[in-house]
Order: structure tokens, then sequence, then C-alpha cells
């Protein structure tokens, strides 16, 4: 079969390849998908972005990423990291107190790329959404393949510490040796780079892994969605990953002035919801889609974001 062209795997997508394999590999995946009414929040968003000046330049990303972190503050046991071995059937789970979200993020070369959005519990909507401008500001001035290495060597060290050293001694062997290799700042270059403050360029702490995954891929595309509906790759060690797919008008029910029910178009928002089963159960999830639901169903909270 002709080929048109090939492209060796770079460091990004070694990273994503290494993560996702492991993790269908370790992880027994079960999902739930949630698919909200959200027309009046969606409206009530779009009002105050027209009427109050302070509202100027919040996205629905930003504003569903502080939803979301509403909902991890009241299901915290989605917020968190296991520890499990197989052989003696011993393990833990830890809640995080901080929500530090992990989110692709699309890139100038059409790539994608996770950045880790620290202490969003602590954070308003708009220092949610200056963090994430100030993030694409700095991704101008930043060396992805150098940002990417520090992180990399940190999933190489846990996986020493695991005991891997048959896995480790392939990655570092793929990575010095052939096509695939890594191509890192050397001399002059690289001293020129790490002359650039780290208040101006990314970090290993702005793409090390948070504490859950958030992925909107209706940010990217309106009309995406995860297929199947739940279908995402949990990254371990988290047990939980949320997906956002794109907006949807569809036939709704709702209850007129007169207390009758009618049939109108409505806005409905797809969330995928993938957790370890060997950490949660499906009722772990209950009192995230509940404060989701308490949000979605009085959206004027969102006046005092």
């Amino acid at each position: 079969m002709p080929v048109n062209q090939v492209e060796h795997f770079g460091l990004r997508r070694k990273i994503v390849a290494n993560m996702t394999t492991e993790s269908w590999e370790t992880i027994p995946h079960a999902g739930s998908n949630y698919e909200p009414d959200v027309t009046d929040f969606w409206e009530t968003w779009q009002a105050l972005r027209k009427s109050d000046p302070r509202w100027a330049g919040i996205t629905f990303n930003t504003l569903m990423l502080y939803a979301i972190t509403q909902g991890l503050i009241a299901c915290p046991a989605m917020n968190g990291h296991i520890r499990f071995r197989r052989e003696s059937a011993n393990g833990t789970v830890e809640q995080h107190r901080a929500i530090d979200i992990s989110m692709p993020m699309s890139l100038p070369d059409g790539g994608m790329m996770t950045i880790n959005m620290h202490d969003c519990q602590s954070k308003t909507l708009r220092q949610m959404a200056d963090a994430m401008e100030d993030i694409r500001r700095r991704l101008a001035n930043t060396n992805l393949e150098h940002a990417m290495y520090g992180a990399a060597l940190e999933n190489t060290v846990r996986l020493l510490k695991q005991g891997k050293f048959y896995r480790v001694a392939r990655r570092l062997y793929g990575n010095t040796v052939g096509k695939g290799k890594m191509v890192r700042l050397k001399g002059q270059a690289r001293r020129d780079y790490l002359a650039i403050p780290e208040t101006e360029r990314l970090t290993k702490r702005d793409i090390e892994q948070g504490s859950i995954t958030v992925s909107n891929l209706g940010s990217v595309y309106r009309g995406g969605a995860y297929a199947p509906p739940t279908m995402l790759e949990i990254i371990p060690p988290q047990v939980c990953v949320v997906g956002i797919g794109g907006l949807t008008e569809r036939p709704g029910v709702v209850v007129t002035g007169d207390k009758t029910k009618a049939i109108v178009p409505r806005q409905f928002l797809p969330i995928s919801l993938m957790f370890d089963h060997r950490a949660l159960d499906y009722g772990d999830l209950v009192p995230f889609m509940r404060r989701l639901d308490e949000i979605f169903a009085n959206p004027a909270v969102m006046a005092d974001w």
C-alpha cells in the first residue's frame, strides 16, 4: 500500500502513547453519561457578557471549568489518586485538597498539550480566566520539548519506584537511539532559553500531572462528542476523567407559566464521566452531578462567581 508520509513519534506523542497505553492496560474503566439541560445557564452567561463589563473575556469553556470545580468540591472522591498492587491486592486512594485540573489545550501547530491548572478550588472565575490567558501568553515563549522533558523524567522516576526497570531501560533506549530519539536544547541555545524568566514561559509545574483531567472537546468543535460517549482514558494514578462535549440542541420538556408541559428546543451538554472502578463506584459520582444540577437549575448564582 502506498505511503504518503511517515512521521516518527516526537516527545509529545511518546508521552501520550505511554500514558494512554498504561491506562487501558492497567485500569478497569467504568463510565457514566450525564447530559444536563443547560439552556438557562447558557442564556444567563450570554446576557452577563453583554450587560456586565466584568464578564468580558469569560468564555463558556472557562465557565464550565469553574462549574466542574464546584462539582469536584462537592465530590472530593473524584479528585484523587490510587495506589494499588495487584500481587497483594493492597491499595489506597488519596483524596487531594487542591483541585489541580489537567486540561488538554490546542497548540498553534495544531497539536495538543495537557496543561495543569493549579488550585482551581481557590480561584474566582476571573482568576481562572486570567490564569488561562497567562498560560497562552507564556506558551508563545516556550520550547515544548524542553518543558515536557521534565514531565517525562518524572514519569520515568515513578516507574523506577514501582520496580519497572525493564520498561525504563527500553524507554531510555527508544529516546536516545534511532529516528525516535529526543532532540534536546544544548549549549548556548539551552542557556539562552533558560535565561527566559519562568514567569514568561511554561515550566514543569505547568505540565505536571494534576489531580484530575477535564477534557473539553466542545471548546474545539461545537458538534463534538466522545464516542462511545463514555470512552475516555483515565491517566494513572488519577481515578477519574471528565469529558465535556459540544452543546446539542434538541427537543426538551419544560413547564410553562400555566403549569402545563410543553416540548420546546433546548440546549443539552453531554458530559462523560470515566472512573477507575478499583477506587470508585457509580454512586460516588452522584454528589458531583447533583451539584451541577443545582447550578444549571439556578444559573443566577454565576453572578457571584
